[in-house]
């Protein structure tokens, strides 16, 4: 193997919760990486305040246009064909009203069942504009129209948590599509499936989120010979760009013996239980990506099995890059800090 790039998000936290969350974490491979580590700057390809979402579109070799085309290429992976068509991710959430704004939950549980039925009002409620909505997997629904929106959306992991209002999409048709927007609040209001939800005690779907809009991309770059980690967005683009994606613990273990090519790694699993305020969940994240992941890396940087590590680390749109090579693990002067001394201002 020559290089591994390490893409994650949210490891540091802001400083308010960062004592509290990090007091105790048994992390030493990912603390030696750090305080041994060059810090670097991004690469100029890559936005100074990259989301995920762009990171792996600069990465694959999209270039930067109106929208990030997220869902062309994560429709291929729940399974459908993107043909011609121009495709927005529509992704069934929870509106909850505090005070005077908005806020947005992802990720709301939800069977499939429940997402079809849903799914099937849209597109009998929209039939007449041309809006095709379809729902592969319970939690990822899309949108399918023939032409372009002409708007620019903002990220589901942006809006998170976050006042709905101030993330709504702008651009040359916004305002149609804020129309589209509040009619799905009302379709939604007393749907059979949300009256079942909030009679057992479920969170309601009570709109949904359109974002990462684009038609198919022809043929993305191929920068590494293998793409690890728990992210599904990161084992979509593998998969569009033909290249093996692996989520089992243990595999960076093998890839290192065995692989000579450069390999992404992407961990995704800190952020959404920091987005729920879960710290316990947060740690334990932590954990799992220190032992299925770094600490192997690290032992195979100090036998030589790799020449150089990247650590790109994404926090709320702000990414920081650190370079390793083998001549970083002979220098033990830089004592390793607690996560703690990189949380955030």
């Amino acid at each position: 193997m020559r290089n591994v790039d390490i893409v994650i998000l949210d490891l540091f936290l802001p400083q308010e919760i960062a004592v509290g969350a990090c007091t105790g974490l048994d992390v030493p491979a990912i603390e030696k990486m750090l305080a041994r580590a060059k810090p670097a700057s991004i690469p100029s390809e890559i936005d100074s305040t990259a989301t995920l979402e762009e990171w792996l579109c600069r990465t694959f070799g999209i270039e930067r246009q109106m929208d990030e085309p997220i869902a062309p290429i994560t429709l291929m992976a729940d399974g459908m064909q993107p043909g011609t068509g121009y495709w927005l991710r529509a992704d069934p959430v929870h509106l909850q009203m505090q005070r005077t704004q908005l806020s947005l939950h992802p990720d709301v549980p939800l069977n499939a069942d429940e997402a079809a039925k849903l799914c099937a009002s849209l597109n009998m409620y929209f039939a007449a504009e041309g809006l095709r909505f379809f729902s592969p997997h319970p939690q990822r629904w899309y949108l399918q129209m023939e032409s372009v929106p002409g708007i620019v959306t903002r990220t589901l992991a942006q809006v998170a948590g976050r006042n709905v209002q101030s993330y709504l999409p702008t651009g040359q048709h916004a305002l149609r599509w804020h129309k589209v927007f509040n009619e799905v609040q009302m379709l939604f209001f007393e749907h059979a499936v949300n009256q079942a939800r909030e009679a057992r005690g479920d969170l309601p779907i009570n709109s949904i989120w359109l974002w990462g809009g684009g038609h198919a991309v022809e043929q993305l770059a191929r920068p590494y010979m293998k793409v690890c980690g728990d992210s599904f967005l990161a084992g979509a683009f593998a998969q569009a760009a033909g290249i093996p994606y692996q989520i089992s613990p243990g595999v960076i273990a093998r890839c290192v013996d065995d692989n000579e090519g450069d390999v992404l790694i992407v961990w995704e699993g800190l952020r959404r239980p920091l987005q729920q305020g879960d710290l316990h969940a947060w740690r334990d994240s932590v954990q799992c990506l220190e032992q299925s992941y770094i600490a192997p890396l690290w032992k195979a940087l100090s036998n030589g099995h790799i020449k150089q590590l990247s650590l790109n680390v994404l926090n709320a749109g702000v990414p920081q890059r650190f370079l390793l090579t083998r001549c970083a693990v002979w220098k033990p002067w830089r004592l390793s800090k607690s996560l703690t001394r990189y949380s955030l201002v």
